[in-house]
């Protein structure tokens, strides 16, 4: 009779195991959804709209890059930033995470690769 009770608790425990590691396993983790320091999606501030104060709040960016960046808008992409030499690169790492930049209604998006060339025929 003590052997039976043993091998009851044991397949209980093994049972137990097996639903905990399964929960475990279905259950993402909270670290790896996101990265460290990434701000979420919604809080992401749109350099095509924000206004001067809401750009301001960024680490780096004062009154002067603000009015800056107003003023060279639109971007297709956050890289512009860099690109015309509005901020230096290191600001703008630390800053590509809590920055989007949402296409402006009417303009065709940006493509994600380029169109292959096509050679030129020779007449």
């Amino acid at each position: 009779m003590y052997f039976s009770i043993y091998l009851r608790k044991n397949q209980m425990l093994k049972y137990v195991a097996c639903i905990v590691l399964a929960a475990l396993a279905v259950v993402p983790c909270a670290s790896a959804q996101t990265r460290p320091g990434a701000a979420p999606a919604a809080n992401l501030i749109d350099l095509n709209s924000a206004s001067r104060d809401d750009l301001m709040t960024l680490d780096g960016i004062g009154e002067v890059r603000a009015d800056a960046i107003i003023r060279a808008r639109p971007f297709r992409t956050k890289g512009e930033l860099v690109e015309r030499r509005l901020i230096p690169e290191a600001l703008y790492d630390k800053l590509t995470d809590k920055v989007t930049v949402r296409p402006i209604p009417g303009t065709a998006p940006v493509p994600t690769t380029r169109p292959p060339s096509v050679p030129q025929r020779k007449s």
